[in-house]
């Protein structure tokens, strides 16, 4: 998976692909990883994909309420925001010796960014 935590990525499929701005214009959702699931080929996304939780009276939470929280998508649905150009871009790892340790980086295919 070349999806990491605090990845900035754009959602490329499903219900949460587009978001519309104040003059009404489409533009595609951004979010930060929250968290990775390499198991399941999932991702957390900070405000994709957003769910409703029903949760019961409990003696602390004296009366139920519904929770909205963000529930993990498949990695396949998102792409890493390249950050030179700003738009969404496939990565491919290069391998580079840094102090004289090989170390495998990901490379941005659109503009050639490393990311860290």
């Amino acid at each position: 998976m070349q999806i990491k935590v605090n990845d900035t990525v754009v959602v490329i499929a499903g219900k949460d692909k587009f978001t519309t701005d104040k003059k009404g214009k489409k533009l595609p959702k951004t979010g930060k990883v929250l968290k990775v699931y390499p198991k399941t080929n999932r991702v957390l996304v900070e405000g994709v994909n957003i769910i409703k939780k029903h949760q019961k009276p409990t003696q602390q939470n004296e009366t139920g309420s519904i929770i909205e929280k963000e529930a993990p998508i498949a990695a396949s649905n998102v792409m890493l925001l390249d950050p030179k150009v700003n738009k969404p871009t496939r990565v491919s790892i290069v391998e580079k010796e840094v102090k004289g340790k090989v170390q495998k980086i990901r490379v941005s295919k659109k503009s050639g960014y490393e990311f860290n």
